[in-house]
């Protein structure tokens, strides 16, 4: 079952009288901060809906493996409309997806893999009672959400759709009830939550005389099979069209099988499909890399459980 996310951070942050999603909380940014919440649970594909000061945040969260939708009309519409962007782009690709903006930062990776234990259209976590964010999201709610009205804001909406199949998860986690509309808000979790982001960070290549396949090869290859082509993959990586292609073709000459059908022709430069060898190699390397996770979380529990 795969779990994807949606990011809003197309607003203008105005009350807060800074850029939100790239203000510091501790050593990292508000929006990386969230992503890092999301990977560390094995979350992917993860979309960034980007508006004011978009090329800006693209190129900050460049090097962190998520997809960004930007919204044009930013200053005239709702978070409503923006979350529609992502969903759209989302929708055929996950079973369940998350939901969060960018300005809630401080839930914790615990939270993110409680709530996917849990089996609703609609689980928000709740902590004492209170619900707050991330949401996770069935896909079978995503296509009632994209037709719905913005009236009434998005909580109003994904709780009119979902039929009354909703959960709250009880959490032990403040974090998701605090959103950062001034520095104050947040501030005294700072240290609590730094604690709470040692995990183990584990990056898996294949190797023979020379690596074969890795991370970045995987993502590239993830994008191809969305966008249809290279150089769709190219934009929501924001990677160069030659550095993209120059991985391709070192991946393919290791492995000595072709990884994508390149079909010339057309403004985009053609369109490209995984061959069934590329599909395969990355549903076992994904497959491999999710075990080994697992098997790192249940290790790290146990020597570094109560190290800090």
């Amino acid at each position: 079952m795969r779990t994807g996310a949606v990011i809003v951070a197309a607003g203008m942050s105005s009350r807060m009288g800074d850029f939100k999603p790239m203000m510091k909380i501790g050593a990292i940014s508000m929006v990386q901060r969230v992503i890092a919440n999301y990977q560390q649970a094995g979350v992917f594909p993860i979309v960034l809906v980007t508006g004011y000061r978009g090329d800006e945040l693209k190129k900050h969260v460049a090097r962190t493996g998520v997809i960004c939708v930007h919204n044009d009309a930013y200053a005239a519409t709702e978070m409503l409309d923006s979350a529609k962007l992502g969903f759209s782009y989302i929708a055929d690709k996950c079973d369940r997806t998350f939901f969060s903006p960018v300005d809630v930062p401080l839930f914790t990776v615990n939270t993110v893999v409680k709530l996917m234990q849990a089996d609703a259209a609609v689980v928000k976590p709740a902590y004492r009672g209170r619900k707050g964010h991330p949401i996770l999201l069935k896909a079978c709610v995503l296509p009632q959400l994209l037709s719905a009205e913005a009236e009434g804001g998005l909580r109003r909406v994904i709780d009119a759709v979902c039929g009354g199949d909703i959960a709250a998860v009880e959490v032990d986690d403040e974090g998701v009830l605090l959103d950062a509309d001034t520095p104050e808000d947040y501030s005294r979790l700072v240290e609590r939550h730094n604690r709470q982001l040692l995990r183990p960070a584990i990056e898996i290549s294949l190797m023979r005389e020379n690596r074969l396949f890795d991370k970045s090869g995987a993502l590239l290859l993830h994008m191809i099979a969305y966008t249809g082509t290279v150089k769709g993959a190219c934009e929501k990586l924001q990677i160069s069209y030659s550095k993209a292609w120059g991985l391709l073709h070192e991946m393919e000459e290791n492995l000595g099988f072709p990884l994508i059908e390149r079909r010339p022709g057309g403004e985009y430069g053609g369109s490209s499909q995984l061959t069934p060898e590329g599909r395969s190699l990355l549903e076992r390397y994904e497959a491999f890399v999710e075990k080994v996770r697992q098997y790192a979380d249940v290790c790290f529990s146990e020597y570094f459980g109560n190290y800090v």
